[in-house]
């Protein structure tokens, strides 16, 4: 059996921290998924072209599926933190890095990494 590559790692553990994060909100329908395929997709193209690029693919493939979900349906995740005002999305920092967070820009607080955003919904985490 051949070893997984580190870019496929890299994008099964994106795929799966997002799913994660979708599923605590309750909006990992099929259709949503399939977002998220749609985005692992270019960005294994994208990693391929620049494979220094292969650690930041958690916040981009979350950042993909976010921007999708807001031309389609409207703000996702709406922030936990902030429970007055207008309903926002949490956002993911940093926008090229490694070790993706949702951040409240509006509290200025990290709210959760990608991927573990249940325990701040207020959901328990997938089993």
């Amino acid at each position: 059996m051949d070893p997984i590559s580190p870019l496929e790692q890299a994008l099964h553990t994106a795929r799966a921290l997002v799913l994660a994060d979708l599923a605590s909100g309750e909006v990992a329908a099929a259709d949503v998924v399939s977002l998220v395929e749609d985005s692992v997709v270019q960005r294994r193209w994208w990693v391929e072209q620049w494979p220094d690029g292969v650690a930041y693919v958690a916040g981009l493939v979350a950042q993909d599926v976010q921007d999708a979900l807001l031309e389609r349906y409207g703000r996702w995740p709406i922030c936990p933190v902030c429970g007055s005002g207008d309903p926002h999305a949490l956002e993911v920092e940093p926008e090229l890095g490694p070790d993706p967070h949702w951040v409240c820009h509006k509290a200025g607080v990290k709210v959760a990494s990608v991927g573990s955003l249940g325990p701040a919904l207020g959901s328990e985490p997938p089993s």
